[in-house]
């Protein structure tokens, strides 16, 4: 993306969703930020209790929604910050206010104001349509819908690189879809994989994965179909930028990932488990 990172192992988004505490993130070994995700529309949280731990499988649960302070009023904060010493970029979602019918028209004015806002303040922007836990947001996955919204997101780029995020619940076919789009409009590449919204495989005992509930889900069981899908995305995108997401731990995970075709990872689960220099342990671990 012309860009240089000291180190390929970033921060998911998600963690730090109105750009708060980016400059001690920083600090931590982080070789890249992604930041947010913010709304055109400031929003609170889905109700609580919205977030979870599954020890057991090194795991998490979330149904956070995209609780922000709205993409302007958290662009305007980060401005102040200056350069970190590190790339730095900011996922962009729907606002829960907006509906998604039949005219794709006010969920790309959505986004766009989201965009703009960003755009000036990021190395590189994220469009998240696959979050699990805004209402039908997942259905900007496909290609009907996806054309318009990515294609009037790249009409605005002025060369900032956009990457659109990808769940991993979508089909083969429908990946490939979406990567046409993708190839189509020129964008930079693909962030794969969200969380999941599979039980599948699971050491957690049934009720009490059943106790928590919906939500996506994070961590070292989803990090099987996460290489399956940043393969097929390489197969599909020689050229593109792939950020590769999901079950990242350790070195041989990172390694793993990259091996099947990511140029750069992000972890958040393990941020949580293995606590707060884990990002620095994994990059020298890649080097052992």
């Amino acid at each position: 993306m012309g860009l240089e990172f000291p180190t390929p192992i970033g921060l998911a988004a998600g963690f730090d969703k109105n750009a708060r505490r980016a400059r001690a993130l920083s600090a931590l070994g982080f070789g890249f930020l992604e930041l947010g995700t913010v709304t055109a529309r400031a929003q609170d949280a889905n109700p609580r209790p919205n977030m979870f731990r599954l020890p057991m499988d090194r795991a998490l649960v979330n149904r956070l929604g995209f609780p922000n302070e709205g993409a302007a009023r958290v662009a305007a904060r980060f401005a102040k910050l200056g350069k970190l010493g590190v790339p730095v970029g900011f996922s962009i979602g729907k606002s829960r206010a907006v509906q998604i019918g039949d005219d794709p028209e006010p969920v790309v004015a959505d986004y766009r104001e989201s965009f703009d806002a960003v755009r000036e303040v990021s190395d590189f922007v994220v469009v998240n349509i696959s979050s699990p836990n805004t209402k039908d947001l997942r259905v900007l996955q496909g290609a009907a819908l996806a054309d318009p919204l990515l294609g009037a997101l790249a009409a605005r780029a002025e060369g900032k690189p956009i990457l659109v995020k990808i769940a991993p619940d979508m089909r083969d076919a429908e990946i490939d879809d979406l990567c046409q789009v993708v190839d189509k409009h020129g964008l930079a590449g693909v962030v794969a994989t969200n969380t999941t919204v599979g039980r599948e495989g699971l050491v957690t005992p049934k009720d009490v994965v059943d106790a928590v509930g919906s939500g996506g889900l994070s961590g070292p069981p989803l990090r099987a179909r996460a290489l399956e899908v940043v393969k097929r995305v390489r197969a599909a995108l020689p050229k593109a930028t792939i950020i590769g997401v999901g079950g990242i731990e350790q070195g041989k995970d990172a390694r793993a990932m990259l091996d099947a075709g990511a140029n750069l990872v992000q972890i958040y689960t393990a941020f949580v488990y293995r606590g707060p220099f884990a990002a620095r342990a994994i990059a020298l671990e890649l080097l052992s």
